[in-house]
């Protein structure tokens, strides 16, 4: 009879280029699974370098370092294998690969073979293709091991792995979130382990880096397609699953590398397997802005997060979001009214500070926006007040913020969403000048839902924040439905234009007016040049402005 194969996943949060807090965490995690009896650990994609590492793959002596630390990793892998993501180089190629560790040796390398070069991925820049799919064998037990993108296609390296004998796969990710992508991993996994009859290992990153979230959610199924085992969402850990796998075709002698002759035959301990449950999906989303949030200010050593309240609903999200990530303690309310400013705007960014107990600042913006007026007088002689007069007190606000920033080494944390940054609803050097966009990827309509959802388990954005029309209150009595369709209209054109690539003529056939249509892909238009100088922001959708959508500034297409 075949001894418990007991298979450990560790979920680990990576920083890119922190090569020896990254070798920190993987040790600690090899440590842990020895005391829990565990065979086989896998660790995520390039967990060595972070991901995704970009151009600092294009300095030789990172790759240089990279490698020693996988020596030194080596070192200390005894009696357990150990499957590790790192990059290996080969003459002038370098290759996104995993290694195979037992007794202090690498035993085997895999290159991964697919290399994604869509939306956030670019590796085809970096690295070149593997060709081999290997097998190998632990005691009785034969497995593939194979990374991220490999497991997506078919046919391909599961299918071969698989035709040439082995029972379980090992697939190493680092995989960004964005909203419902959980399902869409858990749906090919299945199919794969279902239509090759192999028991499938999913391990995934957890982290934020700059713009991307990884979610994590690493996850087992076995050979029939069902979910034995998964992890938490947007936390490190290491899941543990306990495998008693079928023989299977015999492999060939010399297509397999041997590992070890035997794995433990005695009596493990009670395993902690467990399939955790996933999140509804606004909660999914409000956990990957708290993690990638959390991880953007601390992994660049900021003091703390400053953010300038209005009394509106987008920035109480963002500072909610912030106390979530940061800890009230660090996050700072700015507060700066101009003659436009409601006094229910004030008590509401009042009240929204008390209610998060957050440190608070008052600086009204009149002196100084009425001081540029006057020193302007001259070059505006004979000119109506317009647009101009608007943009320049949400600039006075952006430097006052700036300014905070600079003495306090506070982060800005801007307060835009998607359908502003859409829509070039926003003011260049104003309300757009900050560190960190937080809800940038996050449309209006849901904005709404988030609020809501911090609510529910303790109110601390007012009422009012929420059932008040929205507004910028740089005029008398101003609207955003003065500037934009109902942002149910605007949401659903813009996610059929922005993210599905729909052409107006499509988008018109939907059921929306020609009128509303044209308004707004004019506006998504002409507003690239403001989005290619707006701070990063969080990737919660489909596809995100930045490296998921890169439209040329100069352009007179306009299909």
């Amino acid at each position: 009879m075949k001894p418990t194969l007991r298979l450990g996943m560790a979920q680990i949060n990576c920083t890119v280029g922190d090569l020896e807090g990254n070798f920190a965490k993987v040790s600690a995690k090899i440590k842990e699974a020895e005391d829990k009896a565990i065979d086989i650990l896998c660790f995520p994609e390039l967990c060595l370098t972070g991901y995704p590492p970009e151009d600092l793959l294009l300095k030789p002596k990172f790759i240089s370092d990279n490698l020693e630390y996988l020596k030194k990793l080596t070192s200390l892998v005894k009696e357990m294998t150990v499957v590790v993501g790192f990059v290996d180089r080969k003459g002038e190629d370098i290759f996104n690969a995993a290694a195979i560790i037992y007794n202090q040796r690498i035993k085997g390398r895999y290159y991964k073979t697919f290399l994604p070069n869509y939306g956030v991925f670019d590796e085809k820049r970096y690295f070149s293709a593997g060709k081999q799919q290997p097998i190998f064998k632990s005691g009785p037990y034969v497995f593939g091991v194979n990374i991220c993108e490999d497991i997506w296609h078919k046919p391909g390296p599961v299918e071969q792995q698989a035709k040439a004998g082995s029972s379980l796969i090992l697939n190493i990710n680092a995989s960004p979130y964005h909203a419902g992508k959980v399902k869409e991993r858990e749906d090919i996994i299945k199919k794969q382990a279902k239509d090759n009859r192999v028991a499938i290992a999913y391990v995934n990153l957890v982290g934020g880096q700059d713009e991307l979230v990884f979610d994590g959610q690493s996850m087992v199924v076995d050979t029939k397609g069902k979910l034995i085992a998964r992890a938490g969402a947007f936390k490190e850990e290491l899941l543990i699953a306990d495998l008693m796998l079928p023989f299977g075709k015999k492999p060939s002698a010399r297509g397999i590398v041997n590992v070890c002759l035997k794995i433990s035959e005695n009596e493990k301990p009670v395993s902690a397997t467990r399939k955790a449950p996933l999140l509804n999906p606004v909660a999914e989303v409000y956990q990957a802005l708290v993690l990638g949030l959390h991880d953007y200010v601390t992994k660049n050593n900021f003091a703390k997060a400053v953010i300038g309240l209005s009394g509106g609903i987008d920035s109480s999200l963002v500072a909610s979001l912030a106390v979530d990530a940061l800890g009230k303690e660090n996050v700072v309310g700015v507060f700066m009214p101009s003659e436009y400013s409601s006094q229910e705007s004030q008590e509401d960014a009042f009240a929204l500070a008390q209610n998060l107990g957050i440190q608070f600042f008052t600086v009204p913006i009149n002196g100084i926006f009425k001081a540029y007026l006057w020193e302007l007088r001259d070059c505006f002689s004979g000119k109506q007040p317009d647009i101009t007069e608007e943009n320049l007190q949400a600039r006075v606000r952006g430097n006052i913020l700036m300014a905070l920033s600079n003495k306090f080494r506070w982060l800005v944390l801007t307060t835009g969403n998607k359908s502003e940054m859409s829509t070039g609803y926003s003011t260049l050097y104003g309300d757009m000048a900050g560190g960190f966009a937080v809800i940038k990827d996050v449309p209006k309509i849901l904005v709404y839902r988030l609020t809501e959802y911090r609510n529910s388990f303790s109110k601390v954005i007012p009422e009012r924040v929420i059932t008040k029309a929205p507004t910028a209150e740089l005029r008398p009595n101003q609207k955003d439905s003065d500037t934009l369709p109902p942002y149910e209209t605007l949401d659903a054109i813009l996610k059929a234009y922005v993210e599905q690539d729909k052409d107006l003529n499509k988008i018109i056939s939907l059921g929306f007016s020609e009128h509303d249509v044209r308004r707004v892909l004019e506006m998504v238009d002409r507003s690239e040049y403001k989005r290619r100088q707006s701070p990063p922001g969080i990737k919660i959708t489909h596809k995100s402005f930045g490296k998921d959508r890169r439209m040329p500034i100069t352009n007179r297409y306009k299909g």
